[in-house]
């Protein structure tokens, strides 16, 4: 029950302490850029790849079921974008940036913790919400719905270029969004935002945490990556749930 209430509670605390210090204290803003770099521009490659070969798989899969039950994969290509759209390419999306960027932060919070840095900087009277975590909630505003745009783009690519290549349909049917519409893009919205707001926080706490040694930096990092990826998979099934209750 402990750890329940740990992993719903502990960023909604760690958000309201940032919230509270970034309007008292100011944010960085350069400090932001260079947060934005890490998680978006050191995670891209590794977002538009694992899109990629995601899109390709997808595209193999609704081969075969295309095969078994309609006979033309094209006839499914209308209801994957949609799918695409608005259910896995945000989530997917997200997954793999929390895998690196939830990783990265843990492991760079959770070396400060040990390494002391952290109560050093509150002496020299700074403030470790202000100043390392505001920076890169923002960044993670920013930077996760921008590489869930840049990993749907990819998935899109790749399944139509397989579809053609592979399979000798029309790739563009891949790309028809008939099925589309603005409910669709602020479902995706909500979880690219909501993921970006997450994967910071879970990592700053986990690390924040830190006390001990190489182990515990170590043990941060895990906790970091899983409770970012636990919480995208919670808020891709909350907003699906939501929008499925309001039936739009």
């Amino acid at each position: 029950m402990n750890r329940v209430l740990s992993f719903f509670g502990a960023p909604v605390v760690l958000f309201a302490r940032t919230t509270r210090a970034g309007a008292r204290e100011g944010i960085s803003w350069r400090e932001c850029m260079v947060q934005l770099h890490e998680l978006g521009g050191r995670s891209v490659w590794l977002v538009m790849s694992g899109m990629a070969f995601f899109g390709a798989v997808l595209v193999t899969i609704a081969n075969s079921q295309a095969r078994r039950f309609v006979g033309n994969v094209a006839v499914l290509g209308p209801a994957y974008f949609e799918l695409l759209i608005r259910e896995l390419g945000p989530v997917v999306s997200a997954l793999l940036t929390a895998s690196r960027a939830g990783a990265g932060h843990a492991a760079e919070l959770s070396t400060m913790s040990v390494n002391e840095q952290v109560e050093a900087l509150e002496m020299s009277a700074g403030d470790p919400y202000s100043d390392l975590v505001a920076p890169r909630v923002v960044a993670g505003l920013l930077g996760v719905p921008l590489l869930c745009t840049l990993g749907t783009v990819a998935a899109t690519l790749s399944a139509v270029a397989v579809a053609g290549l592979a399979f000798g349909v029309d790739g563009r049917a891949f790309m028809d969004p008939r099925y589309v519409d603005g409910w669709d893009l602020l479902a995706a919205g909500l979880k690219a935002g909501a993921c970006g707001l997450y994967i910071p926080l879970a990592a700053a706490v986990a690390g924040l945490r830190a006390r001990g040694g190489a182990e515990a930096v170590g043990a941060a990092t895990t906790e970091g990556v899983v409770t970012a990826s636990l919480g995208c998979l919670l808020i891709d099934f909350a907003v699906s749930l939501a929008f499925q209750l309001l039936r739009l």
